[in-house]
């Protein structure tokens, strides 16, 4: 049996892991069962967000009208714009996969692990199938799958995930998005935007229930303008005839009989898109074998520095279910290479952890949510400030807000923001929050360039905040 000084499962953050631990002189086995990257390259941000970017270049043509200017889209190549993002990754993963198995340091094994012992894996499929290696060191970064909710019919009819989205040649007629998160929202602003009639079943009462509540509620207001939204509708059954997918659906949560709203809906469309989360691959790797605890949903547990309940075993990225997202990943990346380089552990700081949905519109949001401090018993103050009061938000014809919680001594609780460029202007509240004081005078105290669309984070934090419910100003 092949041992090593480290071993990681997965090639998506966890090959920045492998690269500190190799260029230490140390021995390196990699195990991957897909393409190489990890989901964000292959079939998540990356390819997800080039392809949601020739979308708000039609829309920002489309509008163009509206600023007095005549144009007319004469076609739109889909085939063409999916084909050539998806080679682009391929292209980049393939890269990564020369690179390895170029390296004399890295040995690169292409199946899938699966844990036999505390820090043995065997390998499935590929050149190495039935192969046990073990480390001393090991790494558990295998992420996450599309999750497939137990909805009565699923296993009899052909549906999308994420995954099969990204490649669709051709944009559905009809759409129907079951979830009401940010895969939803993100998947149903490209279809939707070429030219695909989009209905998005959601749980929640809103979109994208992991905003701010105001924020997903003007968020799923704007939406409904643009498709059939459903929220508070969970799905019960689907099933097929000929090329067409019914979802029936019932309020969520369940109504009580005789109640007016007990009646769900039935909606058909052409394409059926899986939109309801992800699950970790903990149960494909056996990680119970190795003495690893998951918690009740399938996470790996850790502890503040990574580390796992099995003796050096640590974890890191969307199996951990920390916050599902590829900065993060690598953030927890650079935590766990000084952790198993260094003797002194260092925990792993979640401060100020920020998250963006690319959709029309953009959404952005770092730190507490208000329902959020609400349970907490948080004292706390908001001020609203909005994107068409400012000279550049005008002059976008912007519609949308940026939202300030704060506590009563001035330190920023949360940001959130609905508009254009949510996603970069959300950047200064989070170097505020972890490099700043964290309070609202880093950001007032900071000359923001006239008339940039910076100003209306400005004056968010620089207007009269008001306590929930008191309806008195208070000035800090």
């Amino acid at each position: 049996m092949e041992t090593y000084d480290f071993l990681v499962i997965g090639t998506g953050s966890g090959l920045d892991v492998a690269n500190a631990v190799v260029n230490q002189g140390r021995s390196v086995a990699i195990v991957e069962k897909g393409p190489l990257g990890g989901t964000c390259l292959n079939r998540g941000c990356i390819p997800s967000k080039m392809l949601l970017y020739h979308a708000d270049v039609l829309e920002t043509v489309e509008r163009a009208g509206e600023f007095g200017i005549d144009v007319e889209v004469e076609d739109v190549s889909f085939a063409e714009i999916v084909r050539e993002v998806n080679a682009d990754v391929s292209e980049d993963s393939d890269s990564i996969r020369r690179g390895l198995r170029s390296s004399d340091r890295h040995d690169l094994y292409e199946g899938e692990a699966r844990f036999v012992d505390e820090r043995t894996v065997e390998i499935a499929g590929g050149d190495h199938d039935g192969e046990q290696i073990r480390a001393e060191t090991v790494l558990i970064a295998a992420g996450t799958r599309p999750a497939v909710p137990d909805i009565e019919g699923i296993g009899d009819v052909a549906f999308l995930t994420s995954t099969e989205a990204l490649r669709l040649e051709t944009p559905p007629d009809h759409l129907v998005v079951v979830g009401g998160g940010y895969i939803a929202a993100e998947l149903g602003h490209f279809f939707g935007t070429f030219g695909s009639e989009v209905t998005i079943l959601g749980r929640r009462p809103h979109l994208l229930p992991q905003a701010d509540e105001e924020i997903g509620r003007a968020f799923t207001e704007r939406y409904a303008d643009r498709f059939t939204v459903y929220a508070g509708h969970e799905a019960t059954a689907v099933s097929a005839s000929g090329e067409d997918v019914t979802v029936e659906t019932r309020p969520y949560p369940p109504a009580f009989e005789g109640d007016p709203d007990e009646e769900g809906v039935s909606v058909t469309g052409d394409e059926l898109l899986v939109a309801a989360g992800r699950v970790p691959n903990t149960d494909t790797l056996d990680v119970a074998a190795a003495g690893v605890e998951t918690d009740d949903r399938g996470f790996v547990e850790t502890d503040e520095y990574l580390r796992t309940s099995a003796e050096g075993v640590w974890a890191l990225g969307d199996i951990v279910g920390e916050y599902l997202l590829k900065h993060n990943a690598n953030h927890e990346a650079r935590t766990v290479a000084r952790n198993i380089l260094r003797d002194d552990l260092e925990p792993v700081d979640y401060t100020a952890m920020p998250f963006a949905v690319f959709a029309s519109p953009e959404v952005a949001g770092v730190g507490a949510t208000e329902s959020e401090l609400q349970e907490a018993g948080r004292e706390y103050a908001t001020n609203t400030y909005r994107y068409e009061d400012t000279a550049r938000g005008d002059a976008m014809h912007a519609e949308g807000m940026v939202k300030v919680i704060i506590a009563p001594d001035g330190e920023i609780l949360g940001c959130h923001i609905l508009g254009p460029e949510a996603s970069n202007l959300i950047q200064e509240v989070v170097v505020a929050m972890k490099s700043g004081t964290g309070t609202v005078h880093d950001i007032r105290d900071a000359v923001h360039i006239h008339p940039a669309l910076s100003e209306v984070v400005d004056r968010a934090f620089s207007g009269r905040f008001s306590r929930p419910g008191d309806g008195h100003d208070h000035h800090h």
